[in-house]
């Protein structure tokens, strides 16, 4: 019983604490609480990311993390970020240097260089790294961000720290996992996620486990009190966006008169015909206010000199300066120094901490709400005192991208509010290091007149049945294909690996074993497993009908028999959809054609001699057709009505065993009054077809709504049975009168 919960333990997609335990003394003592916590955490499990909001103190979190996860640690940020973590460090206390390469960088402490000078740097030579605003990982090129994975890939601590709102999409949560060598995206998307005609989304069953997955190494927060801390100091002042819709004459290319705009082209054009008529508007506005620190967000580099023409005190930074230069007037500013900065979202919109400005002008906007996001919590953030104004210069034709990112942004909070609420226990749990699974695993049993239906862990309650008491077992194990009946890790099928997979069913096969009587059978319904190019990077078929014999020989059965099921290959491309059964590859590549895949039932003999012979109640024809290798006549549709029991989460319909196929084994395998079993139990076909045929059962099933399906099945088969025993003794009576 222990190792079986030991390996559903070690079953949980969850990631493992490989890092440092630290006492409360060792961290920095101006530290808030949740920051204090938060930095344990993360040293605690080696690998993690702190996804908090802009203001929550994520920068001393990572000096901290930094001053103790290694000897020498190695900070990544954007341009002028890293001066400033410098700069945060001289206010803690804690000793950070700037470098541009590794012959500047210190024998020990902490070391913080761009993004862009990474080659200068040799990993190897650090104990630990730490991403800050690592959100901006999606939007490297693809070899840089490859770059960054594979040069810290046996890093032994890394930290990832983003102010992006709650990872919500696919893309920052893959980069995030793939980064802190925790999961693939191919993986994650194996895992937990469906492609469906609207593209990835999470599997029903899935949201626990992933939510779980998610936070045992990633820390999702608002604010404070979303992991139950105080938000004392941690309120936003008021935020004001005043869109500025100016008229325009411009009339897109092909159009009479200006209706809308159509793809980037159009609005790249149009941004350029109106600039002087935005630059202007938002000129008059930081005038207007001349004592007041402006940031000036502009898109296209025309639009930034011919508005520092216009402001003689601004700054303008733009792409073509030297690093030096950018990072000299964004530390300026930030300082207060300079009183109008121009720029773009992506040269000064991460990571830099401008809460001494509370005026902002938008010359136009993009598309992106992520660069949105992150412009205005430049200035609007926790710590920042007054209330923020934003103006937003757009022309007519352009309110329609203002309208999109407003759309986006009600999305993205309510995906964020969403997540946090689903996240918010298992991150406690974490921080706390108690374990609060929340799935709920129930016991029950029913019975009836010839069977026992109960409700639970077949590796488990399997235990309970007497031993060598079992004449036939009849079962279809559900395959390794995780989160499409349920969530729990008792479910066989709920297995990351192949490994794991028969790790599990182990304990079943070696219960069966036990059970078993001597010289009596044990039919198992298999079929070959599709892989496919996601996840297994190739198309073809795995063996399973040939491991599931490896498995049972190794538990001392006897491989007794096999039959092929016949099945109609346009029913199942029809069904399927499979690339290898569809008619347009006979004229296009018929290499991609193959068989259909076919069903199996493998029959196991337990060792010894039977000692109760077995006498079928079938006719010589019968024999001859059923001893063939394939057996034909099998209906697919001839199953149990399963609709009733599918819950709304589950990813596919239920496929119960055809009833067909059961009669036969049970006739040829069993005599009438004999015992039965599926530790599968589904919606109890075997169960049904067993009383019907006048034998006894048991059955085991994990799932509550299967279970209660299956009890229906079992009472109108107990039903069936009794009406014909009662024709059966009518009948007999009326040939004694006769």
């Amino acid at each position: 019983m222990d190792d079986y919960k030991a390996f559903l333990e070690s079953k949980r997609l969850v990631v493992r604490s490989t890092g440092i335990d630290v006492s409360l003394d060792e961290l920095n003592v101006s530290a808030k609480p949740h920051q204090v916590d938060l930095t344990m955490w993360a040293l605690r499990k080696g690998r993690a990311a702190i996804l908090a909001t802009t203001g929550m103190g994520k920068t001393l979190m990572e000096l901290m993390f930094g001053q103790q996860a290694a000897e020498r640690s190695l900070i990544l940020a954007p341009l002028a970020v890293a001066y400033q973590t410098v700069r945060e460090g001289e206010k803690f206390g804690i000793d950070v240097t700037y470098a541009r390469n590794e012959s500047q960088a210190p024998r020990q402490g902490i070391t913080v260089t761009n993004y862009e000078l990474l080659e200068h740097f040799d990993p190897d030579n650090f104990g630990a790294v730490i991403l800050d605003e690592s959100g901006i990982l999606k939007s490297f090129e693809g070899k840089t961000r490859t770059a960054l994975i594979e040069r810290f890939r046996y890093t032994p601590m890394r930290l990832c720290c983003s102010a992006t709102p709650a990872p919500n999409d696919i893309a920052e949560i893959a980069n995030h996992a793939e980064f802190l060598g925790i999961m693939t995206r191919v993986e994650m998307l194996a895992a937990f996620f469906v492609h469906d005609d609207k593209g990835w989304r999470l599997k029903g069953h899935a949201r626990e486990p992933f939510y779980r997955w998610l936070a045992s190494w990633a820390m999702s927060l608002q604010k404070p009190s979303d992991l139950g801390y105080s938000d004392d100091g941690y309120i936003l002042p008021e935020l004001t966006i005043d869109p500025i819709i100016i008229p325009s004459d411009y009339v897109p290319e092909g159009q009479l008169f200006a209706i809308s705009l159509k793809g980037v082209s159009d609005r790249a054009r149009v941004r350029k015909a109106t600039m002087m008529q935005r630059v202007l508007v938002a000129a008059d506005h930081i005038k207007a206010e001349p004592n007041e620190q402006w940031l000036v967000w502009v898109g296209l580099n025309d639009e930034g000199r011919e508005l520092a023409k216009m402001i003689p005190s601004s700054v303008l930074v733009e792409g073509s300066q030297s690093p030096d230069e950018k990072a000299d007037a964004l530390t300026r500013f930030a300082n207060g120094e300079i009183k109008v900065l121009i720029s773009k979202v992506s040269i000064a919109g991460f990571g830099m901490n401008f809460q001494s400005c509370a005026r902002m002008v938008f010359v136009g906007l993009g598309d992106s709400y992520e660069q949105y996001f992150q412009a205005i919590r430049r200035c609007w953030r926790f710590g920042q005192k007054r209330p923020v104004k934003v103006h937003i210069v757009l022309t007519d034709l352009e309110e329609t991208i203002y309208e999109n990112v407003l759309r986006k942004e009600k999305e993205a909070e309510a995906t964020a509010a969403e997540l946090v609420k689903h996240v918010a226990e298992f991150e406690k749990a974490e921080i706390s290091t108690v374990d609060r699974g929340s799935f709920m695993y129930e016991t029950k049993d029913e019975s009836g007149q010839g069977w026992r239906f109960m409700l639970g862990d077949s590796s488990e309650r399997l235990r309970e049945l007497e031993s060598h008491s079992v004449d036939l077992s009849i079962f279809s194990p559900p395959f390794l294909n995780l989160y499409t009946y349920s969530n729990t890790e008792r479910d066989l099928g709920n297995s990351s690996t192949t490994r794991q997979f028969w790790s599990h069913f182990r304990f079943i096969i070696r219960e069966l074993a036990q059970l078993t009587k001597p010289g009596r059978n044990v039919c198992v319904h298999v079929a070959q497993i599709a892989k496919q190019k996601s996840k297994d990077g190739v198309i073809g078929l795995r063996d399973f009908r040939g491991e599931t014999v490896r498995h049972f020989e190794r538990a001392g059965f006897v491989f007794h028999g096999e039959v092929c099921i016949d099945k109609d290959p346009q029913a199942v491309a029809i069904r399927t959809h499979s690339k290898g059964l569809a008619f347009i590859q006979l004229s296009k590549d018929a290499s991609w054609m193959r068989p259909t895949i076919a069903d199996y039932i493998l029959v196991f003999r337990a060792p010894g001699e039977n000692q109760v012979p077995i006498h079928p109640d079938i006719t010589n024809d019968e024999w001859i057709e059923w001893a063939r290798p394939i057996w034909y006549g099998i209906k697919e549709g001839e199953t149990l009505n399963a609709s009733e029991a599918r819950s709304d989460d589950d990813e596919r319909h239920i496929c119960p065993l055809q009833l067909g196929t059961i009669e036969r084994c049970i006739r040829l395998w069993s005599n009438p009054g004999e015992l039965i079993l599926s530790p599968f139990g589904g919606i109890a076909s075997e169960g049904y077809q067993a009383i019907k045929l006048g034998r006894r059962f048991i059955g085991v099933e994990l799932k509550p709504e299967y279970f209660q399906a299956g009890l229906k099945n079992l009472r109108e088969a107990e039903r069936l049975a009794k009406q014909v025993d009662l024709f059966q003794w009518a009948e007999g009576e009326s040939e004694a009168v006769s």
